[in-house]
């Protein structure tokens, strides 16, 4: 190696010329870059690392608080965040090149674990190692949407009842399902303001509530579109914020189709019963006698005013006996067992032995089979 004429302002060695190296703009800028490699290497730290590292916890949800928010990261064990945390921290000195490094998680206890890291690199053509230890601190807090839930926060209600009736318990349990999923759907974007502070059942229906205006009114919106009806929405002011803005609370009144699909009414119009297909938009059906397709009129809105006379549930298995003629057949009353002449309709099967009959005020009438949809 050639002489390069310089020497070490720390110990006053000459400093040997390295091949075809030339001070780059970085050097000149670090005062270390005139120092022979002995001193250099004297107090070269390869690796920047922080004493300690505290990584923040929900401990009511499991979300990592990252820069200024809270992030879901659906994590049980949290060695995989530490890593992370210490990756982020760290800091490998910039002349070295070609750097590896590998890191060894030590769980010392369960909020407190060690980081083994060993980096190695390329430092003025001299292979160097270093390891580091960094302790890392899980912090268990409450993040902000869990406080929110505890201390009952809301902005909405979702109120789910029945258009002159109670709801049933399945169309309930079916309403907090359709809840439950949509904000499933929009947590699962991230959004970290979606939330059910608390559902109650009551005489009347369901009361759901809900951490927004915008997430009840999808709740409403859903429901709706999957079980008929329809929804109002009305707003309470209950405060003002520290900007003087006034804060409402909203309530989205959900109110369920009048008449459940499966029901057999009576819409008193002349032509007899109705079996009820869909509920959604008017209320649509099938007639009884003459097996004729059913909608309530737009003067009727989305249901007519009729007479409940029971479901398709009700029906019962009866003898068909005989076909009179085009309009007519006889098959046996289920509790009489007498031989009884009842309308023909379209959808009867006149090769069959059996048919499902509706006994009501109205009369005996058979059923059609049950479609895909029901």
């Amino acid at each position: 190696m050639s002489r390069s004429g310089e020497f070490c302002p720390r110990c006053g060695d000459e400093i040997p010329e390295r091949a075809g190296e030339r001070p780059s703009a970085a050097d000149q800028r670090d005062p270390d870059s005139v120092l022979c490699d002995a001193c250099y290497f004297e107090e070269f730290d390869l690796v920047d690392a922080p004493d300690r590292i505290e990584v923040r916890v929900c401990s009511r949800c499991g979300a990592v608080h990252k820069g200024n928010r809270w992030v879901d990261v659906g994590a049980e064990d949290y060695t995989d965040v530490a890593v992370d945390q210490v990756s982020e921290a760290l800091g490998v000195h910039i002349d070295a090149q070609s750097v590896a490094w590998q890191v060894a998680p030590e769980q010392v206890d369960k909020n407190t674990i060690r980081m083994h890291a060993e980096f190695s690199g390329v430092i003025r053509e001299t292979p160097v190692t270093e390891e580091v230890v960094v302790p890392v601190k899980i912090s268990r807090q409450t993040c902000e949407r869990c406080g929110k839930i505890a201390g009952g926060s809301f902005a909405s209600v979702v109120q789910v009842r029945g258009d002159g009736r109670n709801p049933t318990d399945e169309e309930l349990e079916r309403a907090e399902t359709i809840a439950e999923e949509y904000i499933a759907a929009r947590e699962d974007t991230g959004d970290r303001n979606a939330f059910i502070t608390e559902t109650s059942t009551v005489d009347e229906g369901l009361n759901m509530k809900i951490s927004t205006t915008q997430m009840g009114h999808g709740i409403a919106k859903r429901i709706t579109a999957q079980l008929g009806g329809s929804y109002t929405d009305s707003k309470r002011l209950i405060s003002e914020d520290e900007d003087g803005q006034r804060l409402y609370r909203v309530t989205y009144a959900v109110r369920l189709p009048r008449y459940r699909q499966g029901e057999v009414i009576d819409p008193e119009d002349g032509d007899g019963p109705v079996l009820v297909r869909s509920v959604q938009g008017n209320l649509k059906g099938v007639r009884l006698a003459t097996g004729a397709a059913y909608e309530a009129s737009f003067e009727d809105g989305e249901a007519p005013d009729a007479t409940r006379l029971g479901f398709r549930e009700d029906g019962e298995e009866t003898t068909l006996v005989a076909v009179e003629d085009a309009h007519a057949v006889q098959v046996l009353d289920p509790e009489t067992f007498e031989s009884v002449t009842v309308p023909r309709p379209e959808y009867l099967d006149t090769d069959a032995d059996t048919v499902t009959v509706l006994k009501s005020r109205s009369g005996l009438h058979v059923l059609p089979e049950r479609d895909d949809d029901e």
